[in-house]
């Protein structure tokens, strides 16, 4: 009796007290400026819209996206802090072989969200043209060429050494505290090279401060359709596309989940979204939270067979 009584409380505070009841916490594992920011942004103002609560983004960059990502898996399951994250998240958990938390037991998966290539970027000092002419520039001067990233365990860092492994070469590493920096330091000539989102790298591209060599997808991006991919470039079997997703820490009630996933739904689908979203370079996604959690789970299994075959743990 005590009990249904209970139930038949909650039941009714519920009612009363519709999720959400005050502003939800957004933490994005990357400094201001990556890609993961971008996409962020756009997401936050829009479920502001939907959910009629204010939606404020919190950048917790480091660790190769740990920081924020141990952040989120540790805050309370109540539906008031959700975290955006990429392909690290799956790559990471085998990576780094001490991970304060675990993918796939300390998240709630609520949406897939996007996904989108990379360009391979060099400050135009360096003399190359071609996927060819940096391989064989490498291959002469070993861990000399300087590659920028947002750190061990982020995306650039990922797309970069599977580069490294399949063209057989070695180039010296330097990691920034997040994809915007790094990318300014490549503009600036600090850094010679770096694996960056379409987003982020193509508007420095169009303006000239870098030099695009090939796109990192199987096919040409739409919005660049004459920079040539790696594969045609001549890695044949090098191909990598980012994503980018949203999730819960663990136990965040089902409701809250469905309630999220839908706001996703109606925010990606929408012209005015799906047309910022593609200007980025970036292809809208959505899922439901079990497809989500499918396809993350198949992520880790994967990365966890490439770390393991290359042997690229963090020290």
């Amino acid at each position: 009796m005590l009990a249904a009584l209970a139930a038949a409380y909650c039941s009714a505070s519920s009612a009363q007290h519709p999720y959400p009841v005050k502003p939800i916490r957004m933490i994005v594992p990357t400094a201001p400026g990556g890609g993961t920011d971008l996409l962020a942004r756009v997401l936050a103002q829009k479920l502001t819209e939907n959910l009629g609560q204010q939606v404020i983004v919190d950048n917790r960059g480091g660790g190769g996206t740990t920081i924020g990502a141990a952040a989120a898996a540790k805050s309370p399951p109540d539906g008031y802090t959700i975290l955006v994250h990429h392909i690290s998240l799956g790559f990471n958990q085998t990576f780094y072989r001490n991970l304060p938390y675990d993918a796939l037991r300390d998240f709630a998966p609520i949406s897939l969200l996007a996904a989108q290539p990379y360009l391979v970027v060099v400050h135009p000092s360096l003399p190359v043209r071609s996927i060819k002419d940096l391989v064989a520039l490498a291959k002469a001067h070993p861990a000399e060429i300087t590659y920028a990233s947002g750190g061990a365990g982020s995306g650039p860092f990922i797309a970069t050494e599977l580069l490294k492994q399949v063209a057989h070469i070695t180039l010296l590493h330097v990691p920034y505290r997040g994809s915007g920096p790094a990318l300014v330091d490549v503009v600036a000539g600090h850094a010679q090279l770096m694996l960056a989102t379409m987003s982020l790298a193509y508007p420095h591209v169009k303006a000239g401060r870098v030099r695009a060599l090939a796109v990192t997808s199987p096919q040409r991006a739409r919005t660049a359709p004459t920079i040539p991919t790696v594969a045609e470039s001549g890695l044949a079997s090098y191909q990598f596309v980012g994503w980018y997703g949203l999730l819960a820490p663990a136990g965040t009630p089902q409701a809250i989940i469905a309630r999220l996933n839908a706001g996703v739904a109606s925010i990606m689908t929408a012209d005015d979204v799906r047309e910022k979203i593609a200007g980025d370079g970036m292809d809208p996604m959505t899922s439901t939270s079990a497809e989500f959690g499918a396809y993350l789970k198949s992520e880790v299994e994967r990365w966890a067979k490439v770390v393991k075959a290359t042997g690229i743990y963090a020290d």
